[in-house]
C-alpha cells in the first residue's frame, strides 16, 4: 500500500476538492476515538465539499475504514493512506537524513521514532501536494479555505505583541512553498530525537524567527495571531470542558462562545492535557461540538 501512496493521493484529490487536508495518526486505530471523529466532522461542516487525506498505517486498514465509515457514508471525502518515506521525501531536502536513517546512520534518540517522522510527513505532504495541514485534536469553527500560506503563533509577548512560539499543528501552505522546504532543511541538519518539541514547535518557531525579514521569504507567507488556531493555552484548556456552576460561570460561557466565534478558524484541544477531561453539558467544548458536528449523538461520550 506505501508504494502506492502518491497514485493514491492524486487520484483522491483530483476528484474536485474544493479545499484539501491532511493528519497523521500513528497511533493503533483503535486509539481514533469519538473526539477524533468529532474533529474530522467539524472539519466536514465547515468544508463539506474538502478532502482529507489521514497519512496514517494503521487507518489504512479494514478496522480504520470502518472507524471513518459514520463520515464516509454521509458522502464526506476522506482517505487513510500509508505514507511511502522514502517517495514523499524524494528530492527534498530530507531525502538523505531519511536514507542514512534506514541505514542506521542516524541516532533516532529516545522519543517514539514515529513522533518526530510525523512532524517531518506533514512538511512533506504540504510541499509535495500543497493545502491544509491539522493535527487530529482541533474543532474547526469556520472555513479555512481562505487563507493562505500561513502558520499560527501559539503566544505573542503582551506588551510588544511579536509572536514568541510558533506551532506546527496547523498550517496552510502552497505546493513547493519555500518555507517548507526551509523546515525540511532544519530537520534534516539539526535532527535531535531526545528533545520534545525540537523537531516540531521549536523547529518552525526557530526557522520562521531566521528567515521572515529575507528576501525570498519576506511577504510570502504570514503569522497567525494565537487566537486563530491557538486560543486557550494547554495550561487552561480544562475551562472548556466543565459546565457552568453559577450565573457568572453561564456568562463566561456565552462571552468565550462569541469570542471564538469571532476570531478562530479551529480550537487546539491539547489532546495530551485533555483527554481524559469529559466533556460536560453546557460547557463552552459541549456548544461548539453541538454547533459544528455532523453526527452529533457522541458529545458527551468523547
Amino acid at each position: 500500500m506505501a508504494r502506492k501512496f502518491h497514485s493514491r493521493v492524486t487520484r483522491f484529490l483530483g476528484q474536485g476538492c474544493s479545499s484539501q487536508f491532511f493528519m497523521t495518526w500513528i497511533s493503533p486505530a483503535s486509539s481514533f476515538g469519538s473526539r477524533e471523529l468529532l474533529g474530522v466532522e467539524s472539519l466536514f461542516r465547515a468544508h463539506p465539499k474538502g478532502c482529507l487525506v489521514i497519512v496514517s498505517r494503521t487507518m489504512d486498514s479494514r478496522r480504520g475504514r470502518k472507524i471513518l465509515k459514520p463520515v464516509t457514508d454521509l458522502g464526506f471525502k476522506v482517505l487513510a493512506a500509508t505514507p511511502d518515506l522514502a517517495q514523499l521525501l524524494r528530492r527534498t531536502p530530507a531525502e538523505a537524513w531519511f536514507d542514512e536513517l534506514r541505514k542506521g546512520n542516524k541516532d533516532p534518540g529516545e522519543i517514539p521514532l514515529a513522533q518526530n517522522l510525523s512532524n517531518l510527513i506533514r512538511l512533506a505532504v504540504l510541499y509535495r501536494y500543497g493545502g491544509v495541514y491539522l493535527d487530529t485534536d482541533f474543532i474547526i469553527l469556520k472555513d479555512i479555505s481562505p487563507l493562505r500560506n500561513c502558520i499560527g503563533a501559539q503566544s505573542i509577548d503582551s506588551v510588544s505583541g511579536n509572536w514568541t512560539r510558533l506551532n506546527n499543528a496547523a498550517m496552510v501552505f502552497d505546493r513547493h512553498h519555500p518555507l517548507l522546504r526551509k523546515f525540511m532543511q532544519e530537520f534534516a541538519l539539526t535532527f535531535d530525537g531526545s528533545k520534545w518539541g525540537h523537531n516540531g514547535p521549536y523547529l518552525v518557531s526557530r526557522v520562521v524567527e531566521r528567515v521572515e525579514s529575507r528576501v525570498g521569504y519576506r511577504g510570502r507567507f504570514s503569522v497567525m495571531p494565537p487566537m486563530a488556531f491557538y486560543p486557550v493555552g494547554w495550561t487552561h484548556i480544562g475551562s472548556l470542558f466543565g459546565s457552568p456552576r453559577s450565573k457568572g460561570d453561564a456568562r463566561w460561557v456565552e462571552a468565550k462562545i462569541a469570542q471564538l466565534s469571532e476570531a478562530t478558524y479551529g480550537v487546539h484541544l491539547w489532546n495530551k492535557q485533555s483527554r481524559g477531561l469529559r466533556i460536560e453539558e453546557g460547557s463552552v467544548m459541549a456548544r461548539l461540538i453541538a454547533d459544528n458536528c455532523v453526527n452529533c449523538e457522541r458529545i458527551y461520550s468523547s
